[in-house]
């Protein structure tokens, strides 16, 4: 009897679409509203089959087969929604409505075998359907927050690199200009970026040059002291710059001490001193 219901669903795939994309009502700026147009119409034609097909292997009872068009289904329409922009609990409303359509013809198929099927049949067949679809809610969602976290990481990534650029004066001499505040997340990426881009630009003299950082606190002494320390282990020399009275002053309150570390007021002068030692 399982196989059975399984022909009746698989065979009315398409009419399954039919009357889950007929519910749509207009919604503006969603992929799911009426009047989104045919090509969102068509793409979600071939999802919602896609998602019947894969609640209705279920009934196959072969684990391997479900899980597989489970893992298709969620990456795409993850994907997709990730690139509409969708929200999720815009997306399980649109996939509880297509549990509930696809419900009816379940119910159709009981009506048209009501002599033949048993309690137990009934039984199993809503353990394993419900099933199938809260193991869709549930991949999707993962997925999805898988997919932005991704996305986000990627552009945190994009951000720091921008936000920490070397300038090139030479073939091995490298001005980084430090400008606004450097917040966790910035000194992080701080620590992360600059030793792998000097190393991959051939920097043996990084110049850090402080004059476009507000505020000095001990969350700047902290992300600079260790990479003036890494920077010195892959063997490139630093040198800060753009030391202010006022950073000077909150330095030694804080007990930052620069002893060690060649420092200079000024970029200029710093570069003047640079030159002169080469000359």
């Amino acid at each position: 009897m399982d196989l059975q219901l399984y022909d009746y669903l698989s065979t009315n795939l398409t009419a399954i679409s039919d009357e889950w994309l007929a519910q749509r009502e207009v919604n503006r700026g969603s992929i799911y509203s009426i009047d989104a147009g045919g090509s969102a119409e068509l793409l979600l034609r071939e999802q919602n089959r896609l998602t019947n097909l894969t609640v209705t292997s279920i009934l196959l009872n072969d684990k391997e087969v479900f899980e597989s068009n489970k893992e298709k289904w969620a990456r795409e329409v993850a994907e997709s929604r990730v690139e509409s922009n969708t929200p999720i609990p815009e997306v399980l409303d649109a996939l509880s409505k297509a549990r509930q359509v696809y419900w009816t013809f379940v119910e159709r198929f009981l009506k048209s075998k009501v002599d033949e099927i048993t309690k137990d049949d009934l039984l199993r067949w809503g353990i394993a359907i419900h099933m199938a679809f809260d193991e869709l809610y549930i991949h999707f969602s993962e997925m999805y927050y898988q997919i932005t976290s991704s996305e986000r990481l990627a552009q945190q990534n994009l951000i720091a690199e921008l936000s920490f650029p070397i300038i090139k004066l030479n073939t091995s001499i490298g001005v980084l200009p430090l400008i606004g505040n450097i917040d966790a997340i910035r000194g992080k990426s701080f620590l992360e970026c600059i030793p792998a881009k000097s190393v991959k630009m051939e920097i043996t003299h990084l110049f850090i040059d402080l004059s476009g950082v507000s505020i000095i606190d001990t969350m700047v002494a902290q992300q600079i002291y260790p990479i003036i320390q890494i920077l010195k282990l892959l063997g490139i020399d630093s040198t800060l710059t753009g030391i202010r009275p006022e950073i000077a002053q909150t330095s030694v309150q804080l007990g930052i001490n620069f002893a060690n570390v060649a420092t200079f007021s000024s970029l200029q002068q710093a570069l003047k001193n640079q030159l002169e030692e080469i000359i």
